[in-house]
């Protein structure tokens, strides 16, 4: 029996060795060290590992954000967020807008009143919350715009592709044989195709087209139309200003800030930007419904004034009506409001002339029944004492006695004025601001006749005695008085101009189709050129068929098609052999 060798064993290779390495339960001092699910990859040791490791690490993190932020999927939550938004401020009375309004909803929930106030419920629209939506869906769509930009850039630069090996594969396509010079037919081609305003190249026997950029440049328009919105509505509300002014028949309005009864403006509009214009109401005219269903509806007002642009400028008359407001100074002048002032004249217990002017009075009702208030400071009791009186009741432009002081109707048809009086502290020396529209007496009283509350309804020239000596009220005449809203916006051209050019842009995206022609013209075996024609639509609804036979007929008069002619056949044609019988088929089974 023969000696059996041991041969050596082989070496374990470095996977096995490190395997093992692996399974084994004694420490290891490692290197490096990979964070599971980080951006910054293997941690070396040490500070300096450390910090290298931070660094990618918030580097990865931060372009994680700027591609979720630029997607078009956060960009249109982010839209649909702002839509939301905008909820709130159009229930909601906005202090900015209307802030009386804001005020009345504020006493009349007070319970709802702090919740909304912490949560800028009455300034939706200068909100932090607002404002950061706003901001995000701004660096959203720039985000998603450049790229885009610069890739379409890219296509327009680049040639059409090359013709495919095989038109059969293509969704439309169809072919001819002709006697023309394949030169002559591309030539054709290109023509034809540039008719249709398709970019062409010639590559070898083929032409190559391509049609329909307009609708990436829509789609591109769109978002830089709705950039551009963003802006003119932030610079809207930035360098806006607009206020409100009540004018009597006869009084004027400069547009400085002391004229205004109330003025709103951006966080960066300075008072000394107000354009230097003004106007003056010479007359108020207004027509109303007399009868039917829409009695003592509106039907016209005309406010007529004598305008002026500048320190220096020329006087002009014209006249303001609603919805046709007056352009000015770079600003809007609208007419808003009407109603009347009745002009009274009151004097003292001594006879002389206290107060006298046109009182405006506030509508209530659409017949414009009227809260009138009068305020007199300067004013002396028969005994020479210095005194202070308050006027307050109605004005009704058609009074019916039968009714109350309620007016039947807008007009002045029965004019009348129904006051009562009381005097005291009308509390304007105290320095607290307080609305002229509104008689303070709490600590006034109030004149009486007996038992009976004093009060008057007075027709035009008519005069009311005070009780006790104490002066007159002579009530002179009617003016009337319109509320006008001056505004400046300098964001509504560009914002109008956005819109349109989305509508645009959004047009182009829907209607505007992407597709594909090629035109191959090779000489064949036998001699004639082989036309083959193919086409490919880049987006849905391309009608390529359609488009694709247009063209293939305008090409005939240049390339006509030739029929193929049978083949010969040959003279010594050897005979076909006769089929075998079943009974030679039994022979040779």
């Amino acid at each position: 029996m023969s000696k059996t060798e041991s041969t050596p064993a082989p070496e374990a290779p470095e996977d096995e060795a490190a395997a093992g390495a692996r399974m084994s339960t004694a420490p290891v001092e490692e290197k490096a060290q990979s964070v599971p699910g980080s951006f910054g990859g293997v941690r070396e040791p040490g500070a300096l590992g450390w910090l290298a490791w931070t660094g990618r690490e918030v580097t990865g993190w931060l372009r994680w954000f700027w591609r979720q932020l630029t997607s078009m999927r956060v960009a249109l939550i982010l839209l649909l967020l702002l839509s939301l938004a905008t909820i709130p401020g159009s229930l909601i009375p906005q202090t900015s807008v209307d802030s009386m309004k804001a005020d009345s909803w504020k006493e009349a929930h007070k319970t709802l009143t702090p919740v909304y106030e912490k949560l800028q419920l009455f300034h939706v629209y200068s909100s932090v919350w607002f404002s950061a939506v706003y901001i995000l869906l701004f660096v959203s769509l720039i985000g998603c715009i450049v790229p885009r930009t610069w890739q379409f850039v890219g296509q327009l630069r680049a040639r059409p592709p090359k013709a495919p090996h095989r038109f059969d594969r293509l969704p439309a396509h169809t072919g001819w044989k002709t006697d023309a010079d394949p030169e002559q037919v591309l030539a054709a081609a290109r023509k034809e195709l540039k008719r249709k305003w398709f970019r062409t190249a010639v590559d070898g026997n083929a032409v190559s087209a391509e049609k329909g950029f307009l609708r990436e440049a829509g789609n591109l328009l769109f978002h830089v139309s709705l950039i551009v919105m963003l802006v003119a509505f932030a610079s809207a509300q930035l360098w806006k200003y607009e206020g409100g002014k009540l004018v009597v028949e006869g009084d004027g309005f400069s547009n400085t800030l002391t004229q205004y009864d109330d003025f709103r403006s951006g966080s960066f509009f300075s008072p000394d930007d107000l354009p230097p214009f003004g106007f003056t109401l010479n007359g108020f005219s207004g027509t109303y419904e007399r009868t039917g269903p829409q009695r003592g509806t509106p039907r016209d007002y005309r406010a007529h004034v004598t305008y002026w642009n500048g320190s220096d400028g020329e006087k002009r008359d014209t006249t303001i009506k609603v919805n046709e407001p007056l352009e000015i100074g770079g600003s809007k002048v609208y007419l808003q409001g009407h109603g009347y002032a009745p002009k009274v004249t009151v004097r003292d217990g001594k006879g002389n002339i206290a107060y006298q002017g046109a009182v405006a009075s506030l509508p209530l009702d659409n017949n414009v029944t009227e809260t009138t208030v009068l305020k007199v400071p300067d004013y002396l009791d028969k005994d020479g004492k210095k005194d202070q009186l308050g006027f307050t009741g109605y004005f009704v432009p058609t009074f019916d006695p039968r009714i109350g002081p309620f007016s039947q109707f807008p007009a002045l048809d029965n004019p009348a004025l129904v006051l009562t009086a009381y005097h005291g502290s009308l509390g304007i020396d105290s320095g607290v601001p307080q609305s002229v529209y509104k008689l303070d007496i709490s600590k006034m009283k109030q004149f009486k006749e007996g038992d009976r509350a004093f009060y008057r309804a007075l027709k035009p020239g008519e005069t009311m005695t005070l009780p006790n000596g104490a002066g007159t009220l002579k009530f002179e005449g009617i003016r009337s008085w319109a509320t006008f809203q001056i505004s400046h916006k300098p964001g509504d051209g560009p914002a109008l101009a956005g819109a349109i050019a989305a509508i645009v842009g959004v047009a182009a995206s829907l209607f505007v189709q992407r597709r594909r022609v090629w035109v191959r013209a090779v000489r064949g075996a036998d001699g004639r050129t082989v036309v083959e024609l193919g086409g490919l639509g880049r987006s849905e609804s391309a009608k390529v068929p359609e488009e694709l036979a247009d063209i293939a007929a305008a090409l005939q008069p240049a390339a006509p098609p030739v029929a193929d002619e049978p083949a010969e056949e040959p003279a010594d044609k050897p005979e076909r052999p006769a089929e075998p019988s079943e009974s030679s088929e039994g022979a040779r089974a």
